[in-house]
């Protein structure tokens, strides 16, 4: 399907990062039906098949084309990604696949610059990024990453879009098959320390390509959620358990259950190295079990559902009963926190 595009915008030629993933995919399916030629730059480790089905190429949508690059080597992105021709645009899904620093500041800042230089190079006018609503309260690495490649992105010279959406669905729906196995819903404290307004793949896909003809979206931050009011873990859990057609079972864990395990692999891990990176991870899950993934008041302190743009049409609890009915699959890979 062809999608008109506004003012006679013509179509572009686009150069896509992190296009073998669930949101990647999506955004190279909403760029080719708005008769962009898209290339995507597929990591080399991605072409190894992987729980959620066949090789990378193999998952991309059909009209866009891949080419196999190292993203962490300059020379790489150049001469196997660029190969010397002219872009338009640069759309960038990519991102560090675990959030530990390593990887992050490989991935989520090194490789955006060396795409950013070899961009530049190519004619690349637009930069077009997607990045993570929780940015906005940085205190772990892969934070701190994001924000230092988006510094580096606005004083590029370069129009961009930086977008900075709240909760994928796919973050949201790990315990679907718990809970299906009579177990309860776990939640953190009272189940309502935290809401999101999470947005689908192609909801955010579409956003992200509609960016290109969008001039009120040029050399903007652009916060973004899906369509509805804000939920709660514990409104996902009682909604799963109304899909199931089951009374509502929850199990509270307390917060400080996570200080004490972060604490102690913290320590654990100034002798193995391993147990320093489960600290990590574990630094992670408490965030996100903490801090709300909306629009952060400056001057309060405060998240703001109301300030949290919206957009697109399905909504988390209309993707939870595709997922029970069978009709879709979540492809959650490392970021799986259940």
């Amino acid at each position: 399907m062809t999608v008109d595009r506004p003012n006679g915008m013509q179509p572009r030629r686009v150069l896509v990062l992190g296009g073998t993933g669930t949101i990647g995919r999506a955004t190279v399916r909403a760029l080719v039906s708005r008769g962009h030629e898209v290339v995507c730059l597929v990591r080399h480790s991605a072409d190894l098949r992987d729980p959620s089905g066949p090789v990378a190429c193999a998952r991309l949508p059909s009209g866009a084309a891949a080419r196999f690059v190292d993203v962490t080597d300059p020379v790489s992105l150049a001469c196997d990604g660029f190969r010397g021709e002219r872009f338009d645009v640069l759309v960038s899904c990519l991102a560090s696949r675990t959030g530990l620093p390593d990887d992050a500041w490989a991935i989520d800042h090194d490789a955006h610059v060396s795409a950013l230089e070899a961009s530049k190079a190519a004619g690349v006018t637009h930069v077009v990024l997607l990045s993570a609503i929780c940015v906005q309260k940085p205190v772990l690495a892969f934070q701190h990453a994001k924000l230092a490649f988006e510094t580096v992105l606005t004083a590029s010279g370069l129009d961009y879009t930086i977008v900075r959406p709240t909760a994928f669905f796919k973050s949201l729906s790990g315990q679907i098959d718990r809970v299906k196995r009579g177990k309860p819903f776990l939640v953190f404290g009272d189940g309502l320390l935290t809401a999101c307004k999470p947005i689908s793949d192609d909801d955010l896909g579409t956003y992200l390509a509609e960016c290109l003809d969008r001039e009120d979206r040029r050399n903007r931050v652009l916060p973004i959620g899906g369509p509805g009011e804000a939920i709660t873990p514990k409104a996902q859990g009682e909604r799963l358990f109304a899909l199931l057609g089951r009374e509502p079972r929850f199990k509270h864990v307390p917060v400080a259950l996570l200080d004490v395990i972060i604490a102690i692999l913290a320590t654990l891990g100034r002798v193995v190295p391993a147990l320093a990176a489960k600290a990590e991870l574990a630094r992670i899950g408490r965030y996100y079990a903490t801090e709300s993934m909306l629009v952060l008041d400056p001057v309060t302190g405060h998240y703001d559902a109301s300030a949290t743009p919206s957009t697109g049409s399905e909504t988390l609890f209309d993707y939870y009963a595709r997922l029970i009915r069978g009709e879709a699959f979540a492809e959650r890979g490392d970021h799986a926190v259940f």
